[in-house]
């Protein structure tokens, strides 16, 4: 053992520039013989993420676009990844021509259509037909050196030039007052949109959760990571009763679990978002104890979790 690793000291001591750490850690293994586990990179996007909108904010400041309920497709210029880093299979002739210039934005297929968007991208033999169904929503360009308002018309160009009926850019708008920005989201509601972005004009593309770009919508949602069944009582005997979540948790405090029981349909009840699964509920509001209020269960965020093609 002494002489292996006395040997492993006069490589080091050699000064190889080319063997870097990993390479070391994989060399020591293979000489004592372990196989240590090596951590997989890093790959996710460095997108920039909304907080929530709050009364109060000066509304001169931003641009308002629609929420679109779709899945986050990121364009690195070269390909299409998920949220989480993942690539995206789609069809050959739906990138084609696109620059090599980044581009953030929304895979949708229209209101409602949460469901559809995801069975289509999840599958790892691309569907033509499913495809056409799918608009990619440019809403930023995360490697111009502007401010959002700068942005904008750059985005148009970049769309403008790409000339494809799938590729559109987001609308961006101005709201005078709270008030008019209140109906005109209830509007967006009752036809069954999903809510309204707001983007500071004056802000820079930052890979990060910011209160440059808030979301505004009627409710409150958040994501938990399955941690259990809990079996259905009288009209849901023998299927799901409730769905055991756990909040990530807080720096130097414990994870929080608490039950979901609404918002399942009975397919799902009997096949329920398997455990490990990270779930979208929404709610209103926190309990004294950190529990969200009225949790009721929306949808699987597979765009979140390590996207498992399917045939």
């Amino acid at each position: 053992m002494e002489c292996r690793l006395t040997a492993i000291a006069r490589l080091v001591k050699a000064g190889l520039a080319w063997l870097r750490l990993p390479s070391l850690c994989l060399a020591l293994a293979l000489v004592l013989g372990h196989a240590l586990p090596l951590r997989a990179a890093d790959n996710n996007p460095p997108l920039m993420l909304a907080k929530v909108y709050h009364p109060g904010i000066d509304l001169q400041d931003y641009w308002v676009s629609e929420k679109y309920d779709g899945m986050r497709g990121y364009w690195d210029g070269q390909k299409l990844l998920t949220r989480g880093g993942e690539s995206i299979f789609a069809p050959a002739w739906f990138t084609a021509n696109w620059p090599d210039v980044p581009m953030d934005g929304e895979l949708w297929a229209g209101r409602g259509e949460f469901q559809q968007v995801v069975s289509t991208v999840r599958k790892l033999k691309p569907d033509d037909d499913a495809w056409l169904n799918i608009r990619f929503m440019v809403f930023d360009l995360p490697d111009h050196g502007g401010t959002f308002t700068q942005r904008i018309p750059a985005l148009n160009n970049v769309v403008l030039k790409i000339n494809q009926a799938w590729v559109q850019a987001v609308p961006q708008w101005k709201v005078a007052t709270h008030l008019a920005l209140s109906k005109m989201l209830t509007q967006l509601v009752k036809a069954k949109g999903e809510g309204l972005m707001l983007h500071r004009g004056a802000s820079l593309y930052l890979g990060t959760r910011t209160d440059d770009l808030l979301k505004v919508k009627t409710h409150e949602d958040a994501e938990a990571r399955v941690v259990g069944h809990l079996p259905g009582k009288g009209k849901y005997a023998g299927a799901l009763g409730a769905l055991l979540v756990e909040m990530p948790a807080l720096p130097g405090h414990n994870p929080i679990r608490f039950k979901i029981g609404t918002g399942l349909s009975d397919a799902e009840r009997k096949d329920p978002p398997p455990i490990g699964t990270t779930v979208t509920y929404r709610f209103r509001g926190f309990n004294d104890s950190g529990i969200p209020r009225f949790a009721s269960f929306m949808r699987i965020r597979n765009d979140l979790d390590a996207v498992k093609p399917t045939p």
